[in-house]
């Protein structure tokens, strides 16, 4: 058959459509019960936009053979029906235009169909407030209904929607489960909401209600998180940004978050509930909060499970963490224990902000404690005690070195946890010139005591004799006198001669070509890191004075091997081999000697 030219209209598979819908939009059957309460309070808010004095009623009515919701609404003539109920994705709740009217909690004209997700056969009862008869509407999962009217006797506005479960569907669909799923929707809807006469909303939102002190509050709120997030909160903070129409609280989590856990935070839009673990409601460095707020303004997506990510939502998140840091700042200034008690807990998330925010970054100077050398201390105290100070990007080299420092005066700060050095290099914008810069352990050896030139004469052999044993394993042999006198040798090297000595042991591992290349590569500095013997270590004098070259050389390199295990150095093949060999040599030494 030729085709012709001309528009033409889809051929649509209701039965397909319905089952896509009802089935695959949402991601559990529950939340039928969300969409029968959401169109029964807009069809509320729609009566009284004409007549504030209508009643606000929503029962819902459960037995064993039938759901029952019923509203005192705006109700439906007998064109609203066919026009809203038999055309999938026409809603009433747009203007002229087709855009959505904020005041409604549905847009998109699919709720409906949520039923199907537990029924086969949705049936409407409505009678409209502009008056006519009241309308039956009949609706089946295959895409069919039927519509037929009443005679028209006097009766209260309203629908009543009925669902008659599946025998499949009877897990989401007793009176218990109704209830509570009615419970944790609807519990915060402005309108009167029961289930088989039980009230399950009213009291609005607990951070609105009306207490006889802030102490009273305070306490009511953290007995509300409590039973939300399973947690007495540290504190809680109010939350408003009028722009998204949204109010809330936040609670501080009491013991540590884990900053790389997806935050997960209770939202409603206009009393009803979108989602009990939404991400992306704040910036990521507020880990530390768990949520509770209701919104205006902000766009639910089909679904009404997630939010749409546009600039509200954006400028939301950037909000709701301008209040977070409001709050820390206010902390700070009010009550600097709990501050610190704060910190203890969530330093994390403070460093996090404090790369991108200037305040942020004095709250961490000023009250921030750091592991230093010389105790813990925040950075402002470190730094008036060492203008000068040194600090360290690795936990294993502060603690290593850390006891020298103190000894030879030199202030050492531990840097080596997540957000810390960074933190260090973006002090300057807050204190130009703060004076604290990275360590090179090489150069602690020119802060260590010469030994006596006359015991270094005396030793002079034995010094040979050591830098022979370890000229193969590329580090020299220097003889000190430092504290703390029971350290017997300290294995230091620079960024330099770690960078050489990974360029010569990948040289060794390539081919030929790669080879040259590294070769070519290598600045010939010829820098090599140093084991620094402890002459006021007794252990250490006595090796001095062995006699046997051989024995003193085995001596040395269970030194050597000793030191890379107390700085947790990474160690070669060649290394481990030199420390097996010296081990057993000692031990066959003190067998047979």
């Amino acid at each position: 058959m030729p085709y012709t030219e001309g528009t033409r209209a889809f051929q649509v598979d209701l039965r397909g459509v319905v089952d896509l819908l009802s089935r695959h939009l949402y991601s559990s059957p529950r939340v039928y019960v969300r969409e029968l309460l959401q169109n029964a309070c807009d069809a509320i808010v729609a009566r009284r936009a004409a007549d504030p004095a209508a009643p606000g009623r929503v029962r819902v009515e459960v037995t064993p053979d039938a759901i029952r919701v019923h509203d005192t609404g705006i109700g439906l003539t007998e064109d609203e029906v066919h026009t809203l109920l038999a055309t999938i994705g026409r809603s009433s709740k747009r203007d002229e235009l087709g855009f959505a009217r904020h005041e409604f909690l549905g847009q998109f004209g699919i709720g409906l169909l949520s039923g199907f997700l537990v029924a086969d056969e949705i049936h409407v009862e409505s009678r409209s407030a502009s008056g006519g008869p009241a309308v039956s509407w009949t609706g089946r999962s295959d895409g069919s209904y039927d519509v037929a009217t009443t005679p028209d006797r006097p009766g209260e506005p309203g629908t009543t929607v009925t669902l008659r479960p599946r025998r499949d569907a009877a897990v989401w669909t007793s009176g218990r489960t109704v209830t509570e799923l009615a419970q944790l929707f609807g519990s915060l809807l402005p309108v009167e909401v029961t289930v088989d006469g039980v009230p399950i909303s009213g009291a609005g939102a607990p951070w609105q209600v009306r207490h006889a002190s802030p102490a009273l509050r305070r306490e009511a709120l953290v007995a509300y998180g409590r039973e939300l997030f399973g947690f007495s909160a540290f504190d809680v903070i109010d939350l408003e940004v009028p722009e998204a129409g949204l109010t809330g609280v936040a609670f501080v989590v009491p013991h540590p978050a884990n900053p790389g856990a997806r935050d997960a935070h209770r939202v409603y839009l206009k009393g009803m509930l979108l989602s009990e673990k939404l991400t992306g409601l704040l910036p990521e460095w507020a880990f530390f909060v768990r949520c509770v707020v209701d919104a205006a303004e902000l766009r639910p997506t089909a679904s009404r499970e997630a939010l749409y990510d546009d600039d509200l939502l954006e400028h939301t998140r950037d909000a709701l963490g301008a209040r977070l840091r409001e709050w820390l700042v206010t902390l700070a200034a009010t009550d600097p224990a709990r501050l610190r008690s704060f910190l203890r807990l969530h330093h994390l998330g403070v460093k996090a902000l404090a790369l991108h925010d200037d305040d942020m970054l004095r709250l961490v100077d000023r009250w921030l404690e750091y592991e230093t050398a010389d105790g813990p201390m925040t950075l402002s105290r470190f730094r008036a005690r060492h203008p000068h100070g040194r600090y360290t990007t690795s936990v294993d080299e502060f603690r290593q070195l850390a006891g020298v420092c103190a000894a030879q005066g030199v202030g050492l700060l531990n840097a080596g946890y997540v957000y810390d050095a960074d933190i260090l290099a973006r002090l300057t914008r807050i204190e130009p010139g703060h004076g604290l810069s990275r360590l090179e352990p090489a150069e602690l050896t020119t802060r260590m005591a010469p030994v006596d030139p006359a015991a270094e004469l005396a030793v002079r052999g034995f010094l040979a004799t050591a830098a022979t044993a370890l000229a193969p394993l590329g580090c020299e042999v220097v003889l000190r006198d430092f504290d703390p006198a029971a350290l017997p040798a300290l294995y230091l090297t620079s960024r330099a001669a770690r960078h050489e000595a990974q360029a010569r042991e990948a040289g060794e591992m390539a081919g030929e070509m790669w080879a040259d290349v590294l070769g070519a590569l290598d600045a010939g500095g010829g820098e090599q890191p140093q084991l620094v013997l402890n002459h006021r270590n007794p252990l250490v004098r006595r090796v001095t004075r062995l006699a046997d070259p051989a024995l003193a050389a085995t001596a040395v390199e269970a030194l050597y091997g000793m030191a890379l295990l107390h700085g947790h150095h990474p160690m070669r093949a060649v290394d481990t081999a030199t420390l097996n060999r010296s081990f057993l040599g000692l031990l066959d030494w003190a067998v047979n000697g």
